[in-house]
């Protein structure tokens, strides 16, 4: 599987993914650069994916990739996995915006369907 480095090492890849992750959950829009708004979309999809499973097991894995915040899960499995019951994925949208003024990256809003 291919996957962007996005200029960090693994770990602190992972750990900016699951903020962005995060942030996507709990604001349901995020503005950030068009390539690590791709990546967080394949972690926020398995996310709500896990959501929708609902079992035990997919819990402890949006626990363990969310950092155990409570607050997050609760909103995952409570609120959102019963909006996208029906829907098969696709669960987020990338609108492109602007590029930003210092560095000319291109910024987008990645925001929940």
């Amino acid at each position: 599987m291919a996957y962007r480095k996005l200029g960090r090492d693994s770990k602190h890849r992972r750990s900016m993914l699951a903020n962005l992750t995060k942030a996507v959950i709990m604001n349901e829009r995020i503005e950030t650069t068009v390539d690590r708004a791709k990546e967080t979309r394949k972690f926020v999809e398995k996310m709500i994916t896990y959501g929708k499973n609902g079992d035990l097991v997919s819990r402890r894995k949006a626990y363990a990739f969310l950092h155990n915040d409570k607050k997050c899960i609760e909103k995952l499995f409570n609120e959102l996995a019963p909006r996208y019951a029906e829907r098969n994925g696709g669960y987020t949208r990338i609108l492109k915006k602007e590029n930003r003024r210092g560095d000319d990256a291109l910024v987008v809003i990645l925001e929940l369907v």
